[in-house]
């Protein structure tokens, strides 16, 4: 994998992955940035919610789950003097669909956390990760995400 990363201006910076995707990434207005694009330890955050969100959708389609949706929301806490590393990083999953079982939810969180996202489990030498779940009971008429539009 590659990436690149430019600087703008201010404390703004232009982040280029290697598969030719943009994000803009700044500073808070007290470090000198404009607000115009998440923190850097953001992305951090995003990239692992991506990772294991992704693996967490693919076991239970494999599984035969009809997942219509999944979302994480992700609370992290710092270290408070430099390197600011995250110390605790807490994921909870909102998994819907219809019928879902509890099992196979728990058995693909566990699954992505202790060995398929390679982010969990690299930010886990540092930081302690917690994970939680909720199921969600879709409507009747909603199509799994992707799907229809």
């Amino acid at each position: 994998m590659k990436a690149r990363i430019k600087w703008l201006d201010h404390m703004s910076f232009v982040g280029e992955s290697g598969s030719g995707h943009s994000v803009v990434m700044d500073g808070p207005p007290e470090a000198g940035g404009r607000n115009l694009g998440p923190r850097p330890m953001e992305m951090l955050l995003l990239g692992m919610g991506g990772c294991t969100s992704f693996d967490v959708v693919m076991i239970l389609q494999r599984s035969r789950q009809a997942i219509t949706g999944c979302e994480v929301e992700i609370e992290a806490e710092r270290a408070e003097t430099e390197p600011k590393v995250f110390t605790r990083i807490h994921v909870h999953f909102i998994v819907t669909g219809r019928g879902l079982s509890e099992k196979h939810v728990e058995r693909a969180v566990k699954l992505s956390a202790e060995k398929y996202c390679s982010a969990s489990i690299m930010l886990g030498a540092m930081a302690e990760i917690t994970h939680d779940f909720e199921i969600r009971e879709a409507c009747p008429d909603e199509s799994p995400a992707g799907e229809g539009a």
